[in-house]
């Protein structure tokens, strides 16, 4: 009851995934990114600590195949779990266990990687590919895009309840980490979000990195 999708951007080199379901908090579960190594997905019966597991395989030099592989051997309940891995040269990988509830889907693009399960159709992947790689602009724009033409494509079986956004970039810590953990048209209400952080992102980092060199950048706040 889940679909995202996982990138990179040719020109900056950012990594990042979006994500959507009809369950609650999908931010807190599903996504997982670490700059310069790659960008995770745990899906379908969710195991929070897989997504550690796949950047850590990742991080020992580990191929985005080899990484998931590793994993899903490894993992006592495979059967139920879908996961999904792109490596920080855009390379992608992914796994279904026998128990996914179909429509099951693991799609890659150029520099993408579309994973879905309980979809309603078959074009849903495809659509979250396609919009990914004809809408022009930021990492988090084109995500968000890809999210939007898989739900226009008929989604998943369920209502969609929560939605997230995360990217990395060369910090440490994630350049856009944004969360819809409930609402009732959650996709578009991360994209509000995404809105107006936008102009905020490269200036929280710096402010983070080199608070004397980074100034007041476009508003006051000193959170």
């Amino acid at each position: 009851m889940t679909f995202s999708l996982l990138a990179r951007c040719p020109s900056s080199a950012q990594l990042g995934v979006a994500v959507t379901t009809s369950d609650i908090a999908v931010g807190a579960r599903v996504p997982h990114a670490a700059a310069g190594v790659g960008v995770a997905v745990t899906q379908h019966r969710t195991d929070p600590r897989l997504g550690p597991r796949l950047l850590a395989q990742l991080r020992a030099g580990a191929s985005a195949r080899g990484a998931v592989d590793a994993v899903a051997h490894a993992t006592e309940h495979r059967a139920w779990r879908q996961l999904g891995v792109l490596d920080a040269s855009g390379a992608s990988a992914a796994f279904s266990g026998e128990l996914v509830t179909a429509h099951v889907a693991a799609l890659a693009g150029e520099g993408c990687l579309a994973l879905g399960n309980m979809l309603v159709a078959e074009g849903v992947a495809p659509a979250i590919v396609a919009a990914f790689a004809t809408m022009p602009g930021a990492l988090a724009a084109r995500l968000l895009a890809g999210l939007a033409a898989g739900e226009q494509a008929g989604g998943e079986s369920g209502r969609l309840r929560s939605a997230a956004l995360l990217i990395v970039d060369t910090a440490e810590f994630p350049l856009v980490d944004l969360r819809v953990d409930d609402g009732e048209m959650p996709l578009a209400a991360l994209a509000s979000l995404w809105r107006a952080y936008e102009p905020h992102a490269e200036f929280i980092v710096a402010r983070a990195l080199d608070p004397d060199a980074a100034g007041h950048g476009p508003s006051s706040t000193t959170t």
